[in-house]
């Protein structure tokens, strides 16, 4: 089992990031580039939760997302081909005085089978760096993504 953690500074406010981490429409994958288009399906989606199937390249996880509480959001793996135990994914968000919000990530990947335990292993080792690469590369497509709604909205007041 691997448990990695990493921390992020963003301009985006907890209900931004939460908007992009939740938003399950065509185009997912250029937000994150671990969850594939064809590997996505929404089973269920409420106010504060949703139970979703992602993926991509030959690994899928379902999930279940829980987003009631508005400074973290867990996502707890139900459904994997490589994935079980307490997989999953928790971000605590806090919003601070100057505006931004710090984001820290726990991530824990515990296989359920050989080829999860091996990578698990390398998630844990030499692929951290991938997994938070990844991460801040998809704040900042959210962040991006917000600043382009702001400029199309000027002078709106926000």
């Amino acid at each position: 089992m691997s448990t990695i953690r990493f921390h992020y500074m963003t301009t985006l406010t907890p209900e931004q990031f939460v908007a992009g981490l939740t938003d399950f429409g065509p185009g997912r994958s250029k937000l994150f580039g671990n969850s594939a288009d064809e590997y996505l399906r929404v089973h269920h989606r409420g106010p504060f939760q949703a139970d979703v199937t992602e993926g991509s390249g030959g690994i899928w996880e379902r999930l279940y997302y829980d987003w009631s509480d508005p400074d973290r959001v867990v996502m707890t793996t139900t459904d994997s081909n490589v994935w079980g135990g307490r997989s999953g994914h928790t971000y605590t968000l806090t919003r601070l005085p100057d505006g931004r919000t710090a984001l820290d990530a726990l991530v824990v990947r515990e296989g359920k089978n050989i080829k999860g335990r091996i990578l698990a292993f390398v998630l844990g080792t030499i692929g951290r760096h991938v997994l938070e690469k990844a991460f801040a590369n998809s704040i900042k497509v959210v962040e991006a993504r917000n600043s382009a709604a702001r400029e199309e909205c000027t002078p709106c007041a926000y």
